[in-house]
């Protein structure tokens, strides 16, 4: 079977599009060489004009590998028509397809990659954990780390910790995203004008990411800005009596519970 394109991105939604960006800023791929598959019309006409240059399609092309960005219900649907149109591997991103149930849908001959991206992927600036199975070439995973790596950091991890990487890092941005809303709703309960919280909790959080990025250590870093007595030390009390730690670790491993449901359904 000829290949109509070097790659195709099935699902245009925020990821693929992410994804897609990525790699033409990298030039990972040319936009003459990939394709996006997507259903919706709508979706459609934002991707095109998003990238001008790459062909957007309701219908899949032949090619000879795919990044399945569409939801998990679909996956086995959609791994089997990227099969068929002549992928030779297949990357999915959804959370909780594990690497059998792309091998089930893809058949012998087709080397597949499972991964789980985070949102922050969409500035650039994600994580993403990849793995394969022992049917596929292991150089696959190279592949899938040159492309990922065009939205952030790629590691390799063993399939059994995937779903606790769903819980931790698949899931993570949200629990930032809920902790900024917190602390906006704080500032406003302390009398802080509205129209100045939001841009302050950014930058804090923002800023403490640069910070952490940079020295590492975040148990010395909080010790570093916590004077004995003072008032850092009085609002981490806080959270310490209220078990803030335990209550994270119920949230991951909420999210990590779901992520082994979905593999299993």
């Amino acid at each position: 079977m000829g290949h109509d394109y070097e790659l195709v991105v099935i699902g245009g939604g925020n990821m693929g599009a992410a994804l897609l960006g990525g790699l033409l800023r990298d030039d990972t791929v040319t936009a003459e060489r990939v394709a996006v598959v997507e259903l919706s019309a709508e979706r459609r006409q934002v991707v095109a004009a998003e990238f001008p240059q790459v062909f957007v399609s309701e219908s899949l092309p032949n090619c000879r590998a795919a990044v399945l960005a569409v939801k998990p219900p679909v996956i086995a649907e959609v791994a089997a028509a990227a099969a068929a149109a002549g992928a030779e591997r297949v990357l999915s991103i959804a959370a909780g397809i594990t690497t059998a149930m792309l091998r089930a849908a893809c058949g012998e001959g087709v080397d597949v990659v499972r991964s789980m991206p985070n949102m922050p992927a969409m500035v650039g600036e994600g994580v993403t954990a990849i793995c394969t199975d022992t049917e596929s070439d292991p150089a696959v995973l190279d592949w899938a780390g040159e492309l990922l790596a065009a939205v952030g950091m790629v590691i390799r991890v063993d399939e059994k910790h995937f779903d606790s990487v769903t819980g931790l890092i698949g899931s993570g941005p949200a629990y930032v995203f809920a902790f900024a809303e917190a602390l906006i709703a704080a500032g406003a309960e302390a009398g802080l004008p509205e129209e100045v919280l939001e841009p302050m909790v950014t930058q804090l959080l923002s800023g403490s990411s640069v910070l952490l990025a940079a020295q590492g250590n975040p148990a010395a870093l909080r010790e570093a800005v916590t004077s004995p007595g003072g008032t850092t030390a009085a609002g981490l009390n806080v959270f310490n009596e209220q078990g803030l730690r335990a209550l994270v670790a119920s949230a991951v491993t909420a999210a990590k519970t779901r992520s082994r449901e979905l593999g299993a359904s």
